[in-house]
């Protein structure tokens, strides 16, 4: 059997987003989505989200590219030289986690509060990521995973996406999209490390992701590719749709005009009628969590 859980990153960094993320489940295919405890739409997307009963809502854990929601003194190793804030690139964030510049403390102290501000919004949290993929490190995925498990949350993002996904041709007809792919096969290195933590802390992961190496290229063409080429098991189809809007122009991200044409391969009339013929169930985090809790029953 294949099972998607399809989840759009980015809610409550813009209000356009959020408005997009909600198209991409009403009239498409998205089920889960994970919120950002320190977007500047947070409100409104929690707002929105109320609106939403059948969409799962997780965290989008923040450690780089944006701000702490702790006082700047209490997470002094997770910021950039100088400044309040978290490290601009994940170049840079890869280059401090590999020469153990941060503090396991303050990056759990740090997840915690970021979980927390969604619980004290009365989102109930169903699973969480992280903006950039950063939990993939183990000096990151330790101290989240403890955070995670205090607090009750039942699922992370396998980040780690099956080799071959999509053909070679594809892959070398986009510049950015073969670098991408190139850099995700290197991260691969972390896979059995991951695997191993995340067994022990109880929580559950799918079989890993799809559209990973895709992001900011994901076409309604690429993604039939992925659902053609995706493994039996449970998958989860990583997206950020979104409207290329004057508030996300004002939002420090690479990912502009490309999540427009995100959104509208995710609500195309066509992808769901395509996903039924792949033989592609889809689920969501939060009913995935169900199913697991009646099965131990």
């Amino acid at each position: 059997m294949k099972l998607l859980l399809v989840n759009a990153d980015d809610f409550g960094i813009t209000e356009g987003v959020n408005r997009a993320i909600a198209e991409c489940h009403t009239r498409g295919i998205v089920t889960s989505t994970t919120l950002m405890a320190t977007g500047a739409a947070f409100e409104h997307a929690v707002e929105l989200s109320r609106s939403l009963p059948e969409l799962s809502v997780g965290c989008h854990l923040v450690l780089v590219d944006g701000e702490p929601l702790l006082p700047a003194d209490q997470v002094r190793s997770l910021l950039a030289p100088g400044t309040n804030r978290f490290f601009h690139s994940i170049g840079e964030f890869a280059r401090a986690a590999l020469l153990g510049k941060f503090r396991p403390e303050e990056i759990e102290a740090e997840a915690s509060a970021q979980f927390a501000r969604l619980q004290r919004a009365g989102i109930r949290i169903s699973h969480f990521d992280s903006h950039k993929h950063t939990h993939l490190f183990p000096v990151v995925l330790g101290p989240a995973l403890r955070a995670a498990t205090r607090i009750g949350i039942d699922a992370i993002r396998n980040p780690f996406e099956p080799r071959s996904t999509l053909s070679m041709g594809t892959v070398l007809r986009d510049r950015k999209l073969a670098v991408r792919t190139a850099e995700v096969m290197l991260l691969r290195t972390y896979r059995r490390y991951f695997l191993r933590q995340v067994h022990a802390s109880g929580l559950w992961t799918p079989d890993g992701s799809i559209g990973v190496a895709a992001t900011g290229s994901l076409t309604q063409a690429i993604l039939r590719e992925l659902l053609t080429r995706m493994p039996e098991g449970a998958w989860e189809l990583c997206c950020h749709p979104g409207y290329s809007d004057a508030a996300l122009d004002a939002v420090r991200t690479v990912l502009r005009k490309s999540r427009e044409v995100e959104m509208h391969a995710l609500t195309d009339p066509d992808v769901r009628e395509f996903v039924a013929r792949e033989g592609v169930v889809l689920q969501s985090f939060r009913n995935q969590n169900s199913n697991r809790a009646t099965e131990a029953h």
